[in-house]
């Protein structure tokens, strides 16, 4: 039970067995009604206008720690308290400090709940959560002037924010057919190594051990026949394929592909690592991905509306369910490894002194040397591509840098360019925890752009 006495269900203890008789075929109807005609046009209406507002020019980019993330939290904040979501954080939410060399990145995660109607149930969550954050803003000489430039970030991950706010609208209009109660979390940091979704799992929601599962929105603003609507989850087919059948045949208009585990690493990453059943839901990369031409006019806002449908069908379908992933939590009994092991790798959060480049942070590292040495392939120059590489790299304990590996790439032209420049680093100051050195894993974004001349 949430503290503060907030109940939506006043029908004693009505069991779901209980509920599932209760729910008449009227009720489904009623149900697709709701979804169709003039509240499908007011779902596609508040979808765009969530996503022209979130990457606009006025939010910078949404850059972690900056304004424009702050006015992106609050946006979010007061769309999901008008949609009758109960709000667990204030306006400033889950605020937490990235600590990036000697300076100090405060970000904050969104926090709300939609309570269970079931007495018996209302104490199990599914976590419905989505990044809010963005690559900010970049400057660049043209014709020597400086040009500053925006990366809008309409699908990356403008459109996972829409979505969230929409079905917390949907869940709240039919609130009475969800006996488990659905929490909407909205991540910051998200391009700073989840930083956001990590410190959610790992320090900041006392109730994860109630956690049953996790659905994870980014990037669904672009699917087509080229980026088909996915979802990946490490639940067995056994228990996943039920639930989706069922959500077919439901008042929905598509069904999701079911992804491998090369997809690419989210939100759902910190709820994955703590053996908590996650579900994400994409339509994956493109070529705009992590470039100012990610923006809302680019958008498939049909498609949007239809899988935002499905997605609501799915959770709904989901949380009626008698008894969640009973073979999933079977196979999970056995001791769960601890986050860290005494040799293994730590994440740059978990250091209480990061590594260094040179007695500063990464980002020095990426403009005295990344951008200082790195060689624009003149096939990729030729063919104009460009994008953002997303490396992964670890730094060990003598400040080395070693498996160097590409968790997003954009082209095998410039993946292959941005390993090798990062690969033959000189040493790094090693991170420390508890004043020991230790193998600490870094992510860091390499942008590839075309200049005019």
């Amino acid at each position: 039970m949430i503290s503060g006495g907030h109940t939506i269900c006043e029908s004693g203890f009505v069991n779901i067995s209980v509920m599932k008789r209760l729910l008449t075929f009227a009720f489904f109807m009623a149900i697709a009604v709701t979804l169709s005609g003039q509240s499908h046009d007011l779902l596609k209406s508040n979808l765009k206008s969530h996503i022209q507002y979130l990457s606009s020019d006025e939010l910078q980019g949404r850059k972690s720690g900056t304004k424009g993330e702050t006015m992106a939290a609050e946006y979010l904040y007061d769309a999901l308290e008008a949609n009758g979501v109960i709000m667990l954080t204030d306006r400033n939410g889950q605020d937490f400090t990235i600590m990036s060399g000697s300076d100090s990145i405060h970000s904050r995660n969104i926090v709300g709940i939609i309570e269970g109607c079931d007495s018996l149930l209302r104490d199990e969550y599914i976590v419905v959560g989505a990044h809010f954050d963005h690559l900010g803003i970049h400057t660049l000489m043209v014709d020597g002037r400086p040009v500053t430039q925006i990366f809008a970030g309409a699908d990356d991950n403008a459109s996972g924010v829409a979505v969230l706010i929409e079905l917390s609208r949907l869940v709240s209009e039919n609130r009475f057919d969800f006996p488990r109660s659905i929490i909407f979390v909205g991540f910051g940091a998200k391009e700073y190594a989840m930083a956001g979704s990590w410190y959610f799992v790992n320090r900041a929601f006392q109730g994860i051990g109630n956690v049953k599962a996790m659905i994870n929105l980014d990037m669904l603003g672009r699917g087509n026949a080229a980026n088909p609507f996915k979802l990946f989850s490490q639940v067995s087919t056994a228990e996943l394929n039920p639930i989706k059948e069922e959500s077919a045949k439901r008042p929905v208009s598509i069904s999701p592909a079911v992804a491998d585990a090369t997809i690419s690493p989210s939100d759902f990453l910190p709820f994955y690592e703590a053996k908590i059943p996650v579900f994400f839901f994409t339509t994956g990369k493109h070529r705009e991905y992590h470039t100012v031409r990610d923006t809302p006019k680019l958008i498939l806002y049909n498609n949007l509306v239809d899988e935002t449908i499905y997605i609501f069908h799915f959770l709904e379908v989901m949380t009626n369910k008698e008894e969640l992933f009973k073979l999933f939590n079977a196979s999970s009994k056995e001791p769960k490894e601890p986050l860290v092991k005494e040799d293994g790798v730590y994440s740059v959060l978990e250091c209480d002194k990061r590594p260094e480049f040179f007695h500063s942070d990464e980002k020095h590292f990426l403009e005295s040397w990344v951008y200082k040495y790195i060689k624009y392939p003149k096939a990729a120059i030729s063919k104009g591509i460009q994008g953002v590489v997303e490396v992964e790299f670890i730094i060990e304990k003598d400040g080395s840098v070693t498996n160097v590996r590409v968790v997003r790439g954009v082209d095998d032209l410039l993946d292959e360019e941005a390993v090798r420049v990062i690969s033959v680093s000189p040493k790094w100051i090693p991170g420390r925890v508890g004043g020991k050195k230790v193998r600490t894993k870094i992510t860091l974004p390499v942008l590839f752009i075309l200049r005019k001349g």
